[in-house]
């Protein structure tokens, strides 16, 4: 009774704001099961209970609550343990939670012993969390000591894990020259001055303790390219090498050129050797030739210089000449001068052109030049 009177004694506005409640109340709660009621039945039904609560506070902290259900439905029916915290966070840190889940699945299932912890870490350092995963379960099927922090070490330099297990496992052939170089084979000259062509194959097994900071493909197709040159530029004769095309290969993986590289060399072998052309009588007829322009220089040279001498003279002999002639011009100046003084008689003076015109006859009669003025 007093319930009732009591009842009856609140106001009208009272009730109306009582029944706005009530009506928010039953909104918001219709509007949470519309949007978290498959996402909740989905996880009770798959064993993995998880309350409206926690799925809206995933909504309001901008997690993925489907994806975060999911993840958990997969851990576990894989049976592994992952609690909701621990994938929320790894969300909120930009992690990809169904890639994390993914190679938990694979490492647990092929019995690799990895935490969850220590996997979303590598995946939040940008790792690639499958490889990894991949390449221990290789490398624990082949019997190869890998842990698991050298395996990520090996991923985050870049390496592919898997291929570099793979590789350790089933030893794999480079070509030597890489044919991708543009060059197909190796050109050297034995000391006899023949060019030898070679073709090689370098038979290389994945080194996992120098991967990380090792040397790559082409270190190892350098050196042995480099050891091939060198070891038929030693050859005697290009015959030894064609007789014997092993004692390059030996020579070559005795150097040790696996120093430094993610590889060990297993084998070098000499695939195809062709004769090439013979440099040392080029060479020569290049030597020749160009003594022979040499000398022809010189020739020329020493021709130039004697026509330049030669016509030296010649303006000499032209210079004297004029010599003469000025001084035999001032001969009548003198006679005429020594007639003035005195010094010159008449008869001196046909004397003396009696012995001009004898000297004339004779040199006529002699077939000599007559130089008379």
């Amino acid at each position: 009774m007093l319930t009732n009177q009591f009842i009856m004694q609140i106001p009208g506005p009272v009730w109306a704001v009582l029944g706005l409640v009530v009506l928010a109340l039953a909104i918001i709660l219709a509007f949470v099961v519309v949007s978290f009621g498959s996402t909740w039945l989905q996880a009770w039904a798959s064993g993995v209970p998880i309350g409206f609560t926690h799925l809206v506070g995933m909504s309001i902290r901008k997690v993925n609550s489907s994806l975060i259900v999911n993840s958990m439905i997969t851990a576990h029916k894989a049976g592994i343990s992952i609690s909701r915290d621990f994938l929320e966070a790894h969300f909120l840190a930009r992690g990809n939670v169904a890639t994390l889940v993914h190679a938990l699945i694979m490492a647990n299932q092929a019995g690799v012993n990895i935490t969850p912890n220590d996997l979303a870490a590598h995946l939040l350092s940008g790792g690639n969390v499958t490889d990894v995963v991949k390449g221990l379960i290789s490398a624990s099927r082949a019997n190869i000591p890998l842990p698991f922090n050298q395996a990520c070490a090996i991923d985050l330099a870049g390496r592919n894990i898997v291929q570099a297990v793979n590789t350790s496992v089933d030893p794999r052939v480079i070509d030597c020259p890489k044919s991708t170089a543009g060059k197909t084979t190796l050109d050297a000259v034995a000391k006899d001055g023949i060019q030898l062509r070679v073709k090689a194959r370098v038979t290389v097994r994945t080194s996992i303790e120098r991967l990380v900071g090792g040397a790559t493909d082409d270190t190892i197709i350098a050196r042995v390219g480099e050891g091939i040159v060198s070891a038929i530029g030693s050859a005697a004769d290009y015959k030894q090498v064609l007789e014997n095309p092993d004692r390059i290969s030996k020579a070559v993986l005795a150097k040790g050129l696996d120093a430094g590289t993610a590889y060990d060399i297993l084998s070098i072998d000499i695939a195809d050797v062709d004769v090439g052309d013979n440099i040392g009588a080029k060479l020569e007829i290049d030597r020749a030739q160009a003594k022979k322009q040499v000398a022809q220089a010189d020739a020329e040279k020493r021709a130039a210089e004697a026509r330049a001498s030669q016509a030296e003279q010649e303006a000499r002999i032209s210079e004297m000449r004029a010599k003469v002639v000025e001084a035999e011009s001032q001969i009548p100046m003198a006679i005429a001068e020594a007639f003035r003084k005195g010094n010159l008689g008449i008869m001196d003076y046909y004397r003396l052109n009696n012995v001009k015109a004898d000297t004339d006859m004779r040199s006529s009669i002699g077939g000599g030049e007559n130089k008379s003025s």
